[in-house]
């Protein structure tokens, strides 16, 4: 690890820190109104506690914040809290869901809100309602906290608009994800581009004040930023250490995901080669050595290899995008750093 890396480290676990606190501090006043005017919801609240600071890594906030730096005079984060919360518990809110769309049972290394109140309660009805509650619960707490954000008058605007159309994009995209939609890359900018890097970004750069010149190029970054993002996500969910992601290896080809590896896939080999990734591709039941056939085949085929290389040229494009910019130095070059780290990461 160099120096660069080193010191993007550090700067993310300090920001993860004082994210984490903040979230803390705002799931204690949640417990306290719970208790006291419904009792029973305090464990809607305590599940998304647990599942919001269980291992989030604040790539969102990080974005936000480094955005916002490229755009306005530097300052402390504090004035940027509540916005970065309220980033994480709308990821919070849309991991709870696709959790239970997808059936999975465990995300970030503990169990999906689902399975734990159906374990809870002995029905999956009833924990699959409950889940949905909680994700519903976790969306209104992250309207709250952008709605009492310390936000200028002249960006309180831009800044909900901004964060209005990230939860409409992403909507749309999980429409698509569902209905097994042929365009990945269309999927891919609406539904995980849109809250994981666009929206993050224009949203640090609503509240930063910035000029239409600044959004353009900070829009262009995000972009491919967005797709090396996901394709690399798109790597991890078949080829990922679970230890390391918090989900079983190859959860995306039993929920029948369509990913830029199944569009190569397709592009690449005929039907019949395919036989492999087909016997688990939407099958919950896939066991682990079919699994294992269907990784050999992606990696064998080069479809792994081609993947990659995209990841890369996705990262590339995002740095052109910087280049030039009327950017301030530091939110520039933190926002390169991002992008290199979204292209190379292992979790």
């Amino acid at each position: 690890m160099n120096g660069t890396e080193l010191v993007l480290d550090a700067w993310l676990s300090a920001l993860k820190s004082r994210v984490d606190v903040h979230l803390a501090q705002y799931f204690a006043q949640k417990r306290r109104r719970a208790a006291d005017l419904s009792p029973p919801s305090v464990e809607l609240v305590e599940a998304l506690e647990r599942l919001t600071l269980r291992a989030g890594k604040r790539t969102r906030p990080a974005l936000l914040v480094a955005s916002h730096a490229a755009v306005a005079e530097a300052g402390e984060w504090e004035q940027l809290l509540d916005p970065c919360a309220a980033l994480e518990l709308l990821q919070t809110y849309l991991l709870v869901h696709d959790d239970w769309m997808d059936q999975d049972d465990e995300r970030r290394g503990g169990p999906t809100l689902h399975r734990l109140f159906a374990e809870a309660c002995s029905s999956d009805q009833v924990g699959a309602s409950l889940a949905i509650l909680a994700g519903d619960l976790a969306n209104a707490f992250a309207t709250e906290l952008m709605s009492r954000a310390a936000i200028p008058d002249s960006s309180l605007r831009p800044a909900l608009a901004a964060f209005a159309e990230m939860q409409q994009d992403v909507v749309w995209g999980q429409q698509l994800d569902v209905i097994g939609y042929r365009d990945v890359g269309l999927i891919h900018r609406l539904k995980t581009g849109s809250y994981s890097v666009r929206g993050p970004v224009l949203l640090g750069a609503a509240l930063g004040g910035a000029h239409p010149a600044q959004r353009l190029a900070l829009e262009r970054y995000a972009q491919p930023a967005g797709r090396a993002f996901q394709a690399r996500d798109d790597l991890l969910g078949v080829f990922g250490d679970p230890e390391k992601t918090g989900k079983p290896a190859g959860s995306d080809l039993r929920a029948g995901k369509r990913t830029v590896l199944i569009e190569e896939a397709e592009r690449r080999l005929s039907v019949a080669a395919r036989a492999p990734l087909t016997r688990v591709f939407g099958q919950p039941d896939a066991d682990e050595r079919a699994l294992r056939a269907a990784r050999s085949l992606l990696e064998q085929s080069g479809v792994r290899a081609v993947v990659e290389q995209q990841v890369l040229a996705f990262y590339a494009e995002a740095v052109v995008a910087l280049e030039g910019a009327a950017l301030r130095p530091a939110g520039k070059q933190r926002l390169a750093e991002l992008a290199q780290r979204f292209a190379t990461r292992d979790r």
